[in-house]
């Protein structure tokens, strides 16, 4: 059973490099693609094989594997006060069965009203507004394979609307983790958001238009704009974590992640957290691209804090990050999470 579960997801891995080919196409659904938990912004913002003492729910979100760190019940709620006062809020909880996790996950983005201007009319009106969102449900399972070795797998369902234009796509999220005994020292691999492709539709696509030779006071003829099919952002990254006691009940991780993405450069992302008692903890991470053409917003650097709380009966942590940009006022997150 070990080895089947290890060989699916080697196929899975040998599957993508179709998509991690391509070289010519439009990548949509880039959503997917945002880490929305704090602990993880302030580490680089990607924890392939997690952090010790990490929340499942958010450890999952960048390995699926890291569900198998739960041991009971947990919970996570998590807001970002995104660029362009845009509001994104993510909500999840797991439960143990033994050497398996299940977990649920939702994300949904608020963009809030936005000004309408069309063709006809571009002109700004007041009180002229339409709305757009973003949401995401996802389905998680993990299994403890060995007292070293994790595996997990997450189905994402994704719809992205604006005014009267939508798209919806499946993705799924499946990765390993490998426990170096008690030196501390963990590896992980996941391969992100792997799907087919997918193309917006809806009335928004509709044009009035006078069929050639057809008499002048003919009504005009709908025609449907035909849409471009994207390609998500598949992603497949290597990470290693190291954490080592210090003195006076003190501790440090340094984390590393190499990613692979289908239609960009590569990325490489560093990170390091102090623990204070297991208390109080503070991090800063970076991010960078290979051949240093990054056009993100992004300065490449992150931080952050965070404070755990032991309460009779479960655990409650509170994180804040800070991730700088060069154009916008750079995100802001609050992320509370609870093991029971």
């Amino acid at each position: 059973m070990k080895l089947k579960f290890i060989c699916a997801f080697l196929l899975l891995l040998l599957v993508s490099n179709g998509a991690f080919a391509q070289e010519e196409g439009t990548t949509g659904s880039m959503h997917l693609m945002v880490p929305t938990t704090a602990r993880t912004i302030g580490l680089g913002s990607v924890a392939t094989t997690a952090v010790k003492g990490m929340n499942p729910v958010e450890a999952m979100a960048s390995n699926p594997s890291g569900l198998s760190d739960n041991t009971g019940t947990a919970a996570l709620f998590s807001r970002m006060n995104y660029v362009a006062d845009i509001g994104i809020s993510t909500f999840g909880v797991a439960q143990n069965l033994g050497t398996r996790n299940l977990a649920l996950t939702f994300t949904a983005w608020n963009f809030g009203d936005i000004s309408r201007q069309t063709e006809a009319k571009p002109e700004v009106e007041d009180g002229v507004t339409y709305s757009a969102a973003t949401s995401v449900i996802g389905v998680s399972y993990s299994r403890q394979l060995t007292d070293r070795i994790a595996t997990g797998l997450t189905v994402k369902a994704s719809n992205e609307r604006i005014d009267d234009l939508s798209q919806s796509r499946v993705t799924v999220d499946g990765g390993m983790t490998y426990t170096v005994g008690e030196s501390g020292l963990r590896f992980g691999v996941a391969l992100l958001n792997f799907g087919p492709k997918a193309a917006f539709s809806g009335d928004g696509l509709i044009r009035f238009n006078r069929i050639q030779n057809q008499p002048p006071n003919a009504a005009q003829t709908p025609f449907r704009i035909a849409a471009e099919d994207f390609e998500s952002p598949a992603a497949l990254n290597f990470g290693a974590t190291y954490t080592r006691s210090l003195a006076g009940s003190a501790s440090a991780t340094l984390l590393g992640n190499f990613r692979s993405t289908s239609l960009g450069p590569d990325v490489f992302t560093g990170g390091v957290e102090l623990g204070f008692r297991n208390l109080f903890f503070v991090r800063g991470g970076y991010q960078g691209v290979t051949g240093g053409n990054d056009n993100s917003m992004y300065t490449g650097l992150s931080a952050g804090a965070g404070l755990n709380i032991d309460v009779s009966g479960f655990q409650m942590s509170v994180d804040y990050a800070y991730r700088a940009t060069n154009y916008f006022t750079a995100p802001q997150t609050i992320t509370v999470g609870l093991k029971f």
